[in-house]
């Protein structure tokens, strides 16, 4: 799935993040026979003969459960921490029974764990459900980093192990696993598990050596279309194409809208999500979500026609992942326009129709909607399920229970309650669409204040024109925020606001904004003298940053950041309280998309990794009188 490195800092909350990397001991790759390097057109000479006897020669045929099987990606985790949940056959059971009951008849699992993937198939099998899977094969990646011999060396061990876990798999639940998938988002520019592809081709054909099944391996469209990844000079996408017996792309429209201004992994514009010509608002909905479906149809039209050209006419394509939102957990409003069980049943119903309408008609022969159940664990990229975490339907899938299907005592089929007034049911005129922002007078006061004790005549005070203001940490974890009684400015007596950051892998942030997404028009303050001030004392070694982020008129967005170091604008990192005084021109230059008449964020201190170069700390930081001047 596509990852932008800003939203990625922000959220860090990706499908793509990797599996663990706990110890487990190498096992031996047991060579089982099976079949190796493909021929798009079954037309090789070379046959090899599987474990159970059938002969292989060239492309292993899809089965027929993906042409005829509703199919959904499923991951049974409910708490915010997915490596220390405990799993249990229960959970599964539950999961599955609901699955089921709602027409659900292929899953996806992303590894071959012990912990989800083996006790998966081990329920389906014990308990004869009428389920069928696309196992995956999940190796970490390693050969970009700076390791030591030794650490490599570890993580080729895991890998090996996690390759022979698949095998073991496919092999012992040849009736159930229809299908295994090695590497996930492996090749595209933006993946955080970047494997060279003639490392990915070994692990393929490992696998597809011992097993019969047909072998793939996910990733982003833009792969298949034939956008190099990350490492050219040392991949071959066509190593991976010869052994492979069906591609498996992913299409998410709801983030390549998201990413419209940004450099990204495909080289083609991204859709109208907006609609704005469509003037009529009660029919701007369907609009977007035609527009969307028409999206995903475009992203596979681009991988058939590369295939197609680099003579793989015969290699059949699946949308492998591939969903939409039902509400905004982001906190910055990412998805404001979008995420609504409303716009994802609409998603939903466009996806499936238009695959059962071409499945057989030179379109893909399936799509794994992406996913069953919400994930808590993901943050602010949660809330893709058909079901949510309380293992609730939403409204796409509601309709869709099977009548004939008894569920058991633990997976009782429950709706997940609209919000709208009297918990009256969502309709499809519930769903979200683009509107302008809305222009509010400018403020007038030479003095607008976000935090501080002394009161100064004429200022506007920031939580009073705005009530719904609050601070909030970045992904709700990375920072703690008391206001405190025993240390303040000089300027301000009494309280400040000490910030002690929690990192995550990619740093840490704290903004004040609005709960509702509501602006503020600062464009009085676009002027020469216009600034922003704080008063700091901290002893936090390295850059930190400074920022500021705005609605613009296309809804897109813009933020900006400044990095101060000792001396940047009078801040200093002393443990002594000095004040600093920056240019709003400062963050205009730093980023021209920023409009102050849209102001969203009304001030952010973070440090985020990536742009400053610092290591993870939890020195605190304390802030103090806080406000915007003319």
């Amino acid at each position: 799935m596509r990852s932008h490195p800003l939203l990625t800092l922000r959220t860090h909350a990706r499908r793509l993040l990797q599996a663990g990397l706990a110890t487990v001991a190498t096992a031996v790759l047991l060579a089982c026979g099976g079949g190796g390097t493909t021929s798009d057109n079954g037309a090789t000479t070379a046959t090899t003969v599987s474990n159970s006897g059938v002969v292989q020669n060239g492309l292993r045929p899809l089965p027929s459960a993906y042409l005829t099987r509703r199919a959904v990606s499923y991951s049974p985790f409910r708490s915010t921490n997915r490596d220390s949940e405990t799993i249990t056959d229960d959970m599964v059971k539950q999961d599955l029974d609901l699955l089921v009951a709602g027409g659900i008849g292929l899953i996806r699992l992303f590894d071959s764990s012990e912990k989800v993937s083996a006790r998966t198939l081990r329920i389906i099998s014990t308990y004869h459900m009428d389920l069928k899977v696309h196992l995956g094969v999940y190796p970490n990646s390693y050969e970009y980093w700076s390791l030591s011999p030794a650490a490599a060396a570890n993580i080729q061990n895991l890998n090996d192990a996690e390759v022979a876990r698949g095998v073991a798999l496919a092999n012992s639940y040849p009736d159930i696993v229809v299908a295994v998938s090695v590497g996930n988002e492996t090749q595209v520019d933006w993946s955080s598990v970047n494997i060279s592809s003639r490392k990915l081709a070994s692990y393929i054909q490992t696998v597809r050596s011992q097993i019969v099944q047909p072998v793939t391996t996910d990733d982003n469209y833009a792969v298949y279309a034939g956008k190099l990844p990350q490492h050219p000079a040392e991949n071959q996408m066509s190593e991976v194409l010869a052994q492979i017996d069906f591609a498996s792309i992913h299409s998410y429209s709801i983030e390549d809208a998201q990413y419209s201004n940004f450099s990204d992994s495909d080289a083609w514009p991204d859709w109208d999500w907006r609609q704005a010509a469509v003037t009529d608002p009660t029919k701007r909905a369907a609009a977007m979500m035609d527009a969307a479906i028409g999206k995903t149809q475009k992203d596979y039209a681009l991988a058939r026609a590369y295939l197609d050209a680099k003579g793989k006419a015969q290699l059949p394509i699946i949308i492998g992942e591939t969903g939409w939102k039902a509400s905004d957990p982001s906190g910055t409003g990412r998805y404001k326009f979008m995420g609504h069980p409303a716009n994802q049943k609409m998603y939903y119903e466009r996806l499936m129709a238009w695959v059962d309408a071409t499945k057989n008609a030179g379109g893909p022969k399936s799509a794994i909607y992406f996913e069953a159940f919400d994930e808590p664990w993901k943050q602010a990229d949660d809330k893709w399920g058909l079901f949510n975490v309380n293992r609730q339907a939403r409204y796409a899938i509601q309709a869709k229970q099977s009548n004939n299907l008894v569920l058991n005592a633990n997976a009782t089929w429950t709706y997940e309650p609209s919000t709208k007034p009297a918990a009256a049911a969502y309709t499809d005129a519930d769903a979200l669409y683009y509107t302008a922002p809305t222009l509010k007078t400018a403020i007038a006061a030479n003095r607008y204040t976000l935090f501080a004790d002394v009161a100064v005549p004429g200022e506007t005070v920031a939580l009073s024109a705005t009530p719904d203001l609050r601070w909030d940490a970045f992904d709700g974890t990375t920072a703690g925020y008391p206001t405190i009684a025993t240390d303040a400015a000089p300027a301000d007596p009494t309280h400040s606001i000490e910030i002690t950051p929690v990192p995550a892998v990619y740093g840490w942030g704290l903004l004040y904004h609005s709960t509702t997404d509501s602006n503020e028009n600062m464009s009085g303050y676009d002027t020469a003298s216009g600034r922003l001030h704080f008063s700091v004392k901290t002893a936090y070694a390295g850059a930190l940053e400074i920022g500021l982020s705005t609605d613009t008129d296309d809804r897109s967005g813009a933020e900006a950041y400044l990095r101060l170091t000792n001396g940047s604008y009078g801040y200093c990192n002393t443990n002594a309280w000095c004040d600093v005084s920056i240019p709003l021109s400062a963050f205009k230059t730093a980023n021209a998309a920023i409009d102050l008449r849209y102001v969203l964020s009304r001030f952010i201190v973070a440090d985020r990794f990536a742009y400053t170069g610092n290591t993870s700390q939890t020195t605190k930081i304390l802030i103090d009188n806080i406000y915007w001047s003319k």
